[in-house]
């Protein structure tokens, strides 16, 4: 995906919508705690200016994230953090260690956050020079390495 396509992709997830006016204005809407934000824009391009930075800006990604949280899919979010940041690193999940999955989750960056979060909502489109990671493998992986005995 590219990234104003995984940009859209989060905004929505997170309840963004680009509405136009009766007028011909564009703008971005999303309905936080109750309050509706609004950014008006005049051209049909609300969604590369109107949205969170999600895959640059670590805030913006935790916000998200609590949709997650509310759905309880941290589990899933952290089996997807891991697995991207091995494929990122060329890292076997396998010959890791518990203390590696640690450190992947502490230190991920907004632009993995991102592909992880999408991944975990099953709205990762990948495009021919990215690699595919069985979530299935990946999830039993980390699983088995948190259960085994060490």
């Amino acid at each position: 995906m590219t990234p104003e396509q995984q940009r859209i992709a989060i905004a929505r997830a997170c309840g963004w919508t680009a509405e136009q006016d009766s007028n011909g204005y564009w703008r971005a809407v999303s309905h936080k705690h109750g309050n509706a934000v609004e950014l008006w824009l005049s051209e049909r391009n609300v969604w590369s200016v109107g949205i969170p930075d999600y895959l640059n800006d670590l805030n913006a990604m935790h916000e998200a994230k609590q949709m997650l949280i509310n759905k309880g899919l941290m589990w899933q979010f952290a089996n997807q953090i891991i697995g991207t940041t091995c494929c990122a690193k060329g890292l076997s999940l396998q010959k890791l260690e518990q203390q590696d999955y640690l450190v992947f989750l502490a230190s991920s960056t907004a632009e993995l956050e991102a592909e992880a979060f999408l991944r975990t909502l099953d709205l990762w489109q990948e495009t021919k020079t990215q690699p595919v990671t069985e979530e299935s493998s990946v999830a039993s992986a980390v699983r088995e390495s948190f259960t085994t005995d060490q």
